[in-house]
């Protein structure tokens, strides 16, 4: 295992990297630290500031080993140790990724960088209304995540606004902890799977359809109110709440999966394995751009597992044993099918 000190060592441009990881969330840090303590030569790269969407998260709960930390703190502590390990290059852009037989080519904003592994954690972001008071509140009665932000708000007034899987499943999740829970949608019916529509029926959860949310209300420093409009009446409203739980779609960051021809599933979320490869060889991808479960311990996870699979990848490459496992099994076949014809 290297040491720490030898890990750190300045990856220059023009250098092969083993792995290069595009993406400094959650994902991408662990994954720069499991792959370092593996033996591998890694490089983080990052377009933005290292900590992805938690840094602008006021509080996390239950993050294992804190009851409750501020979402910037949390990404300072993480990169700080990520940093111990692996080298992270904050303000690099990859513009485009070329794949040779034998590496990939990463042309950043900065210059051109070579590996022979990627890992994509480029995460996602959450479609907004983009209407008054929605960015002034966040943090303040504003949240993008019901299963992250909710216990903040048992015993108040809230709303989430959507009509899909996810606005139902986060407004069942803040009624059941709770919350005085009223969804809003702006359709005429919700477009969420039929078991969860029959669930909130039967759990009696309050629900506005044909309404639209106008503007978000605050006293400056929290949330107490927004304006509804009835689209068939054209009637205007005033509702007092605590909380506003925005759920309205999540955007994958996939123009580098797309541009290496990496498989999306039908909500257009990088395809991976359970062990987080894509159906590129040496291609993984981890955290919220794989979709599923949009939460911190969850993009750790995948970012450990993509750069242990990585690291048995180009020690003893997955992709050849498939195809000769593969290439195996149907002479197998053809042999038995061959035997049978004889005896036919």
């Amino acid at each position: 295992m290297q040491s720490r000190k030898e890990a750190c060592k300045s990856i220059e441009e023009g250098q092969k990297c083993d792995i290069i990881i595009i993406g400094a969330g959650p994902a991408g840090l662990a994954a720069g630290i499991y792959g370092i303590r593996s033996g591998l030569k890694c490089l983080i790269l990052e377009k933005g500031a290292s900590g992805g969407q938690v840094m602008l998260s006021p509080w996390i709960e239950n993050y294992p080993g804190f009851t409750r930390i501020e979402g910037m703190k949390l990404m300072e502590q993480m990169t700080a140790h990520a940093r111990e390990y692996v080298e992270i290059k904050e303000g690099i852009e990859v513009v485009g990724i070329e794949q040779t037989p034998d590496e990939f080519k990463i042309t950043t904003n900065s210059g051109e960088l070579r590996s022979r592994g990627i890992i994509l954690a480029t995460g996602a972001s959450h479609k907004k209304l983009l209407i008054p008071g929605e960015e002034e509140y966040y943090g303040k009665g504003v949240s993008y995540c019901g299963t992250c932000d909710g216990f903040f708000f048992r015993k108040k007034k809230v709303i989430v606004v959507g009509g899909g899987n996810t606005a139902v499943t986060d407004a069942l999740y803040l009624q059941s902890i709770g919350c005085d829970m009223t969804l809003i949608h702006r359709r005429e019916e919700l477009r969420a799977d039929q078991h969860l529509q029959d669930s909130a029926k039967e759990k009696g959860l309050k629900i506005m359809l044909g309404t639209a949310i106008e503007k978000i209300n605050g006293n400056g420093n929290i949330v107490t109110a927004v304006d509804l409009k009835n689209l068939k009446t054209e009637e205007r409203s005033q509702m007092p709440v605590d909380g506003v739980f925005i759920a309205v779609g999540t955007v994958p960051s996939t123009a580098l999966a797309k541009a290496l021809c990496v498989d999306m599933d039908n909500a257009g979320f990088i395809k991976v394995d359970q062990n987080f490869r894509t159906n590129i060889p040496f291609v993984y991808a981890a955290g919220d751009v794989t979709g599923g479960i949009l939460q911190i311990v969850a993009a750790v996870h995948g970012g450990a597992v993509a750069a242990l699979s990585a690291f048995e990848d180009l020690v003893d490459p997955y992709y050849t044993r498939t195809r000769m496992a593969e290439s195996a099994s149907c002479k197998i076949t053809e042999k038995k099918s061959d035997e049978k014809n004889e005896s036919d």
